[in-house]
């Protein structure tokens, strides 16, 4: 029988600590486990699921998706969403039990890049947009959304499970990233940059709403991609005022259509469009004429003009239509993306 080897006076020391550290560090772990937030149960995230809408609008040019996600703010069928091309036509909207509506774009806000849809439909789940945001770096969240159009019917949202590592302002001003909101955003710790996720839903362990997920972003000197969230404190605002009516994108019924001697057009305002040559085609500068209210305004070639008197210009004839409801001798005001930036202007006749 071979006696049994034990270890040397050298190695029992060092063996018997780091016994001790082991059972030191099981001990440690179970409590560490339990003072930490838990993530949503099943039925909260069934729950977040429900107010979690898919939509389906242009696209398909250059490879681009014709879908995204967004998420329900109003028992009535407001939708908040992520402005995007997806949006240049009138979307369709299909709910977490799959019924599809043709929704209307009530409102958006270029500088957040927000938009606000609306579906005829009552009694939905929706989210409640607190006036703070509570939430903070390490909290366990949530990002639901439609991504890669998994679900296409009544199929619930995908979700993604990760937790908040940064709470900090985009760093846009100097060109690093390819968008004109210049704000706080959530930086997630989980891949929410694919396809269709713009406009999902971010909640915390509560299933309370946090943010909205961003845009497809990638920096410009790394070509890193930033999965990110739009905070809810920076949409609250925007998004009352476009459900209140105070942001629209109808045109109002008190303004009727003028003769063509007595409104504006793109003549009057030194204006010349890029060839309209696609059904929607957006109402980027081609040119500016000298001495006009254009020239006067400083807008350049390239200006992408997004409102007109606070409302929304999807394409170019939606502009000259609007322009035929204000007098020539009024002022007008535009608001146009520039690159990074979105700038209101004020054309003087």
């Amino acid at each position: 029988m071979m006696p049994t080897r034990l270890p040397s006076p050298t190695l029992a020391a060092p063996l018997h600590r780091l016994a001790c550290l082991l059972a030191g560090l099981l001990t440690w772990l179970p409590i560490t486990a339990e003072a930490l937030a838990q993530p949503p149960t099943a039925p909260i995230t069934r729950e977040v699921q429900q107010r979690v809408v898919k939509i389906y609008g242009a696209g398909g040019i250059k490879g681009l998706e014709a879908y995204q996600s967004g998420f329900l703010v109003s028992p009535e069928g407001h939708i908040a969403t992520a402005w995007s091309y997806v949006l240049d036509v009138e979307p369709i909207v299909v709910l977490d039990d799959g019924r599809r509506f043709e929704s209307t774009i009530v409102g958006i806000e270029p500088a957040l890049e927000l938009a606000v849809l609306k579906v005829d439909a009552s009694d939905l789940p929706y989210f409640e947009v607190d006036k703070e945001l509570h939430a903070q770096w390490g909290d366990p969240i949530l990002a639901v959304s439609n991504l890669f159009n998994i679900a296409a019917g009544n199929e619930p949202a995908s979700v993604m499970q990760g937790t908040i590592a940064a709470v900090t302002n985009l760093d846009a001003r100097r060109g690093t990233f390819q968008t004109p909101y210049r704000g706080k955003v959530l930086i997630l710790d989980l891949i929410a940059n694919n396809p269709g996720a713009a406009g999902g839903a971010v909640v915390d362990g509560e299933g309370r709403l946090i943010g909205m997920l961003g845009k497809e972003l990638r920096d410009s000197g790394t070509g890193v991609w930033l999965n990110y969230a739009l905070p809810i404190d920076a949409l609250r605002t925007a998004l009352g005022d476009i459900i209140a009516g105070r942001t629209t994108t109808v045109p109002k019924e008190e303004n009727p259509v003028l003769r063509r001697d007595q409104s504006h057009n793109l003549t009057t305002l030194g204006l010349v469009l890029v060839p309209n040559v696609l059904e929607s085609t957006p109402a980027y500068i081609d040119a500016v004429a000298p001495d006009s209210p254009a020239a006067d305004a400083k807008l350049r070639p390239d200006d992408l003009i997004l409102l007109l008197e606070g409302q929304r210009v999807g394409d170019q004839q939606t502009l000259i239509d609007l322009l035929r409801r204000i007098d020539r001798r009024d002022a007008v005001s535009i608001t146009i993306q520039r690159g990074n930036e979105v700038l209101p202007i004020r054309l003087q006749p």
